[in-house]
């Protein structure tokens, strides 16, 4: 029995949790950019390359038995997944360093009480 106490411990801890949620949302943020490529960077930017290349979409893109075409689709999901990390986590870095208060000038008032007692006992001895 302790340990399902303990594994449920482990479970409902927040980073446990915390990383399932972040592991939902990038699945769900892998749909959305797959869609951003195949239907609308695709269509947009890349029409005249397959026309050249007598390919539909980046999936017939072919050499032989090599698939290039997936390769590039996935080269730039990743790049496009990468890049859009990149600005959350500098938006994050930047709320830390915002939240982060300033360092005290001067001593707080705990160490000018110490510093009082500590000048009283010089004074007594």
């Amino acid at each position: 029995m302790g340990m399902l106490k303990e594994f449920r411990e482990f479970a409902l801890k927040g980073n446990v949790v915390d990383l399932a949620i972040a592991v939902i949302i990038g699945a769900a943020f892998g749909v959305i950019v797959s869609s951003l490529v195949d239907d609308v960077i695709t269509p947009l930017l890349l029409t005249p390359a397959l026309k050249a290349a007598n390919a539909e979409n980046l999936d017939q893109l072919h050499w032989g038995a090599v698939k290039y075409g997936k390769f590039l689709a996935a080269v730039i999901k990743f790049i496009i997944v990468a890049f859009i990390l990149f600005l959350i986590v500098k938006g994050m870095n930047k709320l830390k360093t915002k939240e982060a208060p300033p360092a005290p000038i001067g001593p707080t008032t705990t160490e000018k009480l110490l510093m009082e007692i500590r000048d009283e006992l010089r004074n007594k001895s």
